[in-house]
């Protein structure tokens, strides 16, 4: 007997990308950790000057309370930073500067990988005295980060390439932030967390307003975003983009009056959940009848299951949902990647307990938001939950580490 299946929801068919999109974030989380582990008690290696410590430069010899206002003017400062940086952003992405853009991108990339890149690699030479002439060295350097560069944005490889470089990106990104001063670093966290919460959410938030305007003409942003699966790229002349196909299916359903005939048309089920420092966002599209062909696309983010008997959906809901997806595959942008591995790269400084309950707050997280996607049905920024799960585990281990450890000596003491 015929029976109408139950259609699947987001949390039905999750598995196997979440585990592809796990996967690299807990590799780059490793990396971090080890470098961390390698190299921290190292001479050579002392806290950075940069935009995060412009207002305040953290000694040992201030009070804790002094320490504190620092980071929050260091987090203010920095969070500014950001904010008008994407706001330039979406100037230069409205008046149609995409190929600066990219090449900005590209530039951006290169510096991280050859100038970030190539003196942790002269540490990592130092601690393992490893025997390197200086044209050797800047030969390999030079060429590791122009193919990075190719890799992520300008030609086609091999999709392994593309996602190792991007892992490696955000590796040592995350690193240098671990150098930042300890209070800078756990306020910082606290902070953009926030930023991304407001800038996905609010109608003006800066990454919304990014994703409209993208949404508005079928275009891309140029953005270092991670994908889980391969991007199938087709014609540019013959691909159909599928906002369009549901945006063209939900005008026809409202100049429609026979609901039935809509059923095979409306069935497509798109479910993305973007959120960056940069744009970083976590996508999933998952299709019904829309061809594979069609699968490229930049389309609503939010699990719409659009039926004909719910009645319209509002334009503020379709609003809500929209960012960059592409192929059909969770995405998780780069700036995901560096601040959850800040978070247990500064949790490894400490102990590598803290480190394994940071992690597993960090991947709690992540469940617990693509849960909310399905419960609210709205774009939701994926930073916010697992930072502060990961940074209240944190201070939980250490204090109960602490309180065993004291408990320890005085039962020692006592005998």
């Amino acid at each position: 007997m015929a029976q109408n299946q139950r259609p699947k929801s987001l949390l039905d068919s999750l598995g196997e990308e979440i585990i592809r999109i796990l996967t690299p974030v807990s590799i780059c989380m490793l990396l971090v950790v080890l470098l961390v582990s390698i190299l921290n008690s190292s001479s050579s290696l002392s806290v950075t000057s940069s935009i995060a410590t412009i207002a305040y430069s953290e000694t040992g010899s201030d009070s804790s309370w002094d320490k504190f206002i620092g980071a929050l003017l260091n987090s203010l400062v920095f969070v500014v930073v950001v904010t008008v940086a994407t706001f330039i952003l979406v100037l230069f992405f409205y008046l149609r500067c995409t190929k600066f853009l990219k090449i900005y991108m590209g530039f951006s990339s290169f510096v991280v990988l050859g100038f970030m890149g190539g003196e942790i690699a002269l540490f990592l030479i130092e601690e393992f005295s490893v025997p390197v002439d200086c044209i050797t060295f800047l030969v390999l350097l030079f060429n590791f980060a122009v193919i990075g560069v190719l890799a992520v944005f300008m030609s086609k490889m091999p999709i392994i390439v593309t996602q190792g470089y991007l892992v490696l990106i955000g590796m040592l990104v995350a690193y240098w932030f671990t150098l930042l001063p300890e209070w800078t670093t756990w306020v910082l966290l606290v902070a953009m967390a926030l930023y991304d919460l407001a800038a996905v959410l609010l109608p003006v938030g800066p990454l919304r307003l990014l994703v409209e305007l993208a949404m508005s003409r079928d275009e891309d942003i140029p953005a270092l975003v991670y994908e889980a699966r391969p991007v199938t790229h087709h014609d540019s002349a013959s691909r159909p983009v599928q906002r369009r196909i549901w945006r063209e299916r939900q005008n026809a359903r409202l100049d429609s009056e026979d609901s039935s005939s809509l059923n095979s048309d409306l069935n497509s089920t798109v479910s993305i959940v973007q959120s960056s420092h940069n744009g970083a966002r976590i996508a999933r599209v998952e299709e019904g009848q829309v061809s594979e062909r069609d699968a490229e696309l930049s389309a609503p983010l939010i699990d719409r299951r659009i039926d004909a008997q719910d009645g319209m959906s509002t334009e503020s809901s379709m609003l809500e949902g929209m960012g960059l997806g592409s192929s059909g595959a969770i995405k998780l942008g780069l700036g995901d990647f560096i601040f959850y591995s800040v978070l247990v790269g500064r949790a490894a400084m400490y102990d590598f307990m803290t480190v394994y309950a940071c992690y597993l707050a960090i991947v709690a997280g992540l469940g617990i938001t693509l849960m909310l996607l399905a419960l609210y049905q709205k774009a939701l920024p994926a930073l916010p939950v697992s930072i502060a799960l990961g940074v209240l585990f944190y201070f939980l281990t250490r204090f109960l580490l602490e309180v065993f450890i004291v408990q320890c000596s005085l039962n020692l003491l006592m005998f």
